[in-house]
């Protein structure tokens, strides 16, 4: 970790956000699925969100619902519509993780690239508030 990051601080969520990141948006390896890319990117989504509100010192439940996340953000914080759409990626967190959980076939590769360019706006939105917030 970067000396100046400390552990559970909103820089730290965010490097966390960014790492799941990274690994939602690298090729489908041989035997991998979509359904696990589209988990990196609900837990880049989930985190970024969860960093603006350890950056704004809002406690929160641990909870993959991303609606209630986005609800405790604090009012004068901006909600962008990718921020609300990007709560359909909560499912990527429960329904599709372990076998037999959801009787539908594996995600396509049109539904992983949405889920992929929804994670990448809100680490972006999350990144933009907590960096002009500390820029000097």
């Amino acid at each position: 970790m970067p000396p100046d990051v400390k552990a559970g601080s909103p820089e730290d969520w965010l490097r966390h956000a960014k790492a799941d990141l990274a690994l939602a948006a690298v090729p489908l390896p041989e035997e991998g699925l979509y359904s696990t890319l589209c988990f990196h990117a609900q837990q880049a989504a989930e985190k970024s969100i969860k960093a603006v509100l350890v950056f704004r010192r809002v406690e929160f439940p641990k909870v993959h619902s991303l609606t209630r996340l986005i609800d405790l953000l604090p009012g004068d914080i901006i909600r962008t519509s990718v921020l609300h759409e990007s709560a359909r990626l909560a499912v990527y967190a429960t329904a599709f993780r372990y076998p037999g959980e959801r009787d539908e076939p594996d995600i396509s590769g049109s539904k992983y690239q949405e889920a992929l360019r929804l994670a990448a706006a809100v680490v972006q939105w999350a990144s933009a508030i907590i960096g002009n917030a500390i820029a000097p």
